[in-house]
């Protein structure tokens, strides 16, 4: 999924950062509300985006740097997603649906579809460009598209790579888990992952209760799809919003305070202790890079390598608006610069 915002300071925490309210159920981890914004993803009929990564408040949660959470898109209504070929440099994207089918297409010459309850990776590294297309059977779509934050060691490699992972879902006495990232409640992903991560569909059942066992070094953050009264640590997370911990919490406790199922998505990281900046859809570190990538991908450079077999809305090789690939917008006026996230609270004492 491409990224229509340019403005560098919506992408990267100003000093300090801006935290959001902090609450606490005695004894347990305080709890920072990160709400979503709006953001079309372009078009006469642009499908709308929740974005609660990232943010002037928080733009990191452990690598995880973006987080669009999109539908349910009734294809009839919005034509599907239809995103061309478009460049990436430095990160890894993750696709996750809960409804819907999408076909993938990239430069490293990886081609896939992708269901509900299974997970797309792509590593970009030095570069790649991909393509995105919401399929005919598709009736509506709906899902989150994630990005995680390459280190600085690994973030040159020319290798473009792609996984595809279908999780076998984990049983508890409230609900269901698909484990897509990392390891959690016993389920362990086998891909890649370049800094300690973890990613995963909770569903809990109404009156549900789960007590989480985590990785006390991580921070993490729980996106809520459905549900309409969903608990973290005691506290509220609104539907669209992301309920943020900091380190230190060995157990978190997650509840289903409702009369309906909810479907939340867990993310979670080791602390990204490197200063990022974040352009479109490139991330790097210096505005020099930025323009670089930029100017590549402009004028087609092999970074990017070219995507094979895109068929889109408007047929082979073109989007609905007739595009063969998403040129670049105008860098912003002004030097940009990489910012730091904030410091990760730490959980209360008991």
């Amino acid at each position: 999924m491409t990224n229509t915002e340019t403005d560098p300071d919506t992408f990267v925490c100003s000093e300090g950062g801006l935290p959001g309210p902090l609450a606490a159920c005695e004894g347990g981890a305080p709890v920072e509300i990160i709400t979503a914004r709006t953001v079309p993803l372009g078009g006469p009929r642009a499908i709308n985006v929740r974005r609660t990564l990232p943010q002037r408040q928080r733009s990191l949660i452990g690598a995880w740097c973006f987080v669009d959470h999109f539908g349910p898109h009734e294809v009839a209504d919005t034509g599907g997603m239809d995103v061309a070929p478009h460049p990436h440099t430095g990160l890894q994207t993750v696709s996750w649906l809960f409804d819907g089918v999408i076909a993938h297409n990239d430069s490293g010459g990886n081609a896939a579809t992708v269901l509900p309850g299974q997970m797309n990776l792509m590593t970009a590294g030095a570069g790649i460009c991909h393509s995105e297309t919401s399929t005919p059977e598709a009736v509506r779509i709906h899902g989150v598209q994630l990005w995680v934050a390459l280190p600085d060691e690994v973030r040159h490699r020319p290798e473009r790579e792609f996984e595809h992972y279908v999780p076998e879902p984990v049983e508890f006495d409230a609900g269901t888990a698909l484990v897509f990232l990392g390891s959690l409640l016993g389920s362990c992903s086998p891909v890649s992952m370049y800094t300690p991560l973890v990613g995963a569909e909770l569903r809990l059942r109404p009156g549900g209760v789960l007590d989480l066992p985590v990785d006390p070094e991580f921070e993490h953050g729980l996106l809520v799809d459905t549900g309409t009264d969903v608990r973290l640590e005691g506290v509220h997370v609104p539907k669209d919003a992301v309920g943020y911990t900091g380190v230190g919490a060995r157990t978190l406790r997650v509840a289903n305070e409702g009369d309906q199922p909810a479907r939340l998505v867990l993310l979670g990281g080791a602390p990204f202790g490197e200063e990022v900046l974040m352009w479109w859809n490139f991330l790097g570190r210096t505005t020099e890079e930025i323009t670089r990538y930029r100017e590549e991908w402009q004028h087609h450079g092999e970074r990017f390598g070219q995507v094979e077999g895109y068929v889109g809305h408007g047929g082979p090789g073109r989007n609905r608006e007739g595009m063969s690939r998403i040129p670049a917008p105008e860098l912003p006026p002004v030097q940009m610069r990489p910012r730091k996230n904030p410091p990760p609270h730490a959980q209360l004492d008991g």
